[in-house]
């Protein structure tokens, strides 16, 4: 018994040093992969299409795309072992309506994975046109909305050549019935599922943690390293792992000198290779690919000078200022609001309360930059026409990008807090999926029992 109990408390021992020595969770098989993306885009195409058609008051969905020019909307329902369309492909969903499910036809030779059927016989029609147009006069459908969009490429995904030879083929009866289906595409690609959401939280999470190595002494040596030197760990990083970003990392520097800081430059001209050094408050723009889902994340680190413990006061308020600006954006965060009214009610509070913010938010999800509302860009505070009038909805998520401006004047000069993190909003309100920064961090990080 004696034996046995020194075994569990080793083993407990053990499994506690590598819980505490483990900084990434767990990063799924592609084949653990590939089975997660199916299963979530199975739920998507019983459980959620249906309810967005019927909302958006569409009952024939027709998505074309050719190999290589890939409609974004297709991009998001090809299965897993689907890397491209093949040839042309071509998706038709269809309500019966009655609350039957949908129809969920593929107008090509073979299926798509195991939930679009194929429904092109060449025996009988030789031409996938005539094909695809046998469908529509079969169902006869009141509304057929293609993927053209003024206001959003994600939706705007029908070249060309194949709407016009769609509208060549298509009987004359039936072109009155064309519509975009901009709305139902947006719905799609910004709403969030359960399952999504089951995962998402992780995603964020090993996204957060990356930010946290690169933001320590196990990347960064004051005097040496370079901005640029941590930008190309994170890349490095996330290709190590199995991820990918979907854009370039950025590292800038802000400290006590005679240059002004333009937050404008991270969005315009990137600025350049910089030596870290003691005293410096680092900004890191970061974002990973997983699952299908996107992070886009900002935070900061301070580098402690000789001497230092923590981060002086005068920066922790400053960030304090940040934070509070975030919670004066989300606090506006209601259902049918407009992404313009929510940034013009946001500024009037933040000035309220003497906070010099802008704010740039946008949807999150299967893209970075995703559809849904524009609640802002850097270059554009007093609203954004088509994407800002857009309506906030329930189960979609945001990335919550601001800054705000605030004078040091123990550095004679107006600084950045610039900060974003993914959140999520449904009928309970507004949430961070994995937390978000309320402390800078410090370079190195404090130890607590050295004093």
């Amino acid at each position: 018994m004696r034996f046995l109990l020194y075994a569990i408390f080793c083993i407990s021992q053990l499994i506690l040093f590598s819980s505490a020595a483990q900084t990434i969770p767990t990063i799924l098989s592609e084949r653990q992969r590939a089975e997660a993306v199916d299963a979530i885009l199975e739920d998507r195409f019983e459980n959620l299409l249906p309810q967005l058609m019927r909302r958006e008051g569409v009952d024939m969905w027709v998505i074309i795309s050719r190999e290589y020019n890939e409609d974004p909307v297709m991009k998001t329902m090809l299965p897993s072992t689907w890397l491209s369309a093949r040839r042309r492909t071509i998706m038709v969903f269809y309500d019966p309506g009655e609350n039957k499910p949908l129809d969920k036809l593929a107008i090509a030779r073979y299926d798509v994975g195991t939930l679009l059927k194929g429904e092109w016989d060449i025996s009988s029609n030789p031409d996938q046109w005539d094909a695809l147009m046998k469908v529509i006069q079969q169902k006869n459908p009141k509304k057929i909305a293609l993927n053209f969009s003024k206001n959003y490429a994600h939706a705007d995904g029908l070249t060309h050549t194949e709407q016009q030879e769609f509208m060549e083929k298509l009987p004359k009866a039936f072109h009155a019935r064309v519509t975009s289906a901009d709305r139902l595409a947006v719905a799609w690609l910004e709403t969030r599922t359960e399952k999504e959401m089951a995962i998402y939280p992780m995603i964020c999470r090993i996204s957060h943690q990356i930010i946290q190595e690169a933001f320590s002494e196990k990347v960064i040596q004051p005097g040496v390293t370079t901005t640029d030197d941590v930008v190309w760990f994170l890349r490095q990083r996330v290709t190590d792992l199995g991820l990918d970003t979907w854009f370039h990392p950025t590292v800038d520097i802000q400290r006590a000198d005679a240059t002004n800081f333009d937050h404008l430059r991270t969005f315009a001209k990137r600025p350049g290779q910089q030596v870290i050094l003691p005293g410096d408050l680092l900004h890191l723009d970061f974002g990973i690919t997983y699952l299908r889902l996107n992070t886009d994340q900002q935070q900061h680190a301070y580098v402690l000078k000789p001497g230092e413990t923590d981060v002086p006061d005068y920066l922790k308020k400053a960030f304090q200022q940040g934070n509070r600006l975030q919670e004066i954006l989300t606090e506006q965060f209601t259902a049918g609001k407009s992404g313009n009214q929510i940034l013009a009610d946001a500024l009037a509070q933040s000035q309220k309360e003497a906070i010099n913010g802008t704010i740039y938010t946008h949807p999150i999800g299967v893209h970075g930059h995703a559809a849904g509302p524009t609640i802002g860009m850097w270059d554009a505070q007093g609203g954004i026409k088509g994407p800002g009038d857009y309506p906030l909805f329930d189960n979609t998520a945001y990335s919550i990008e601001l800054n705000a401006a605030v004078k040091i004047e123990e550095w004679n000069k107006t600084i950045r807090i610039m900060l974003e993190e993914d959140g999520y909003y449904d009928k309970t309100g507004f949430r961070y999926i994995n937390g978000r920064q309320t402390e800078v961090y410090t370079i190195p990080r404090k130890i607590e029992y050295v004093r």
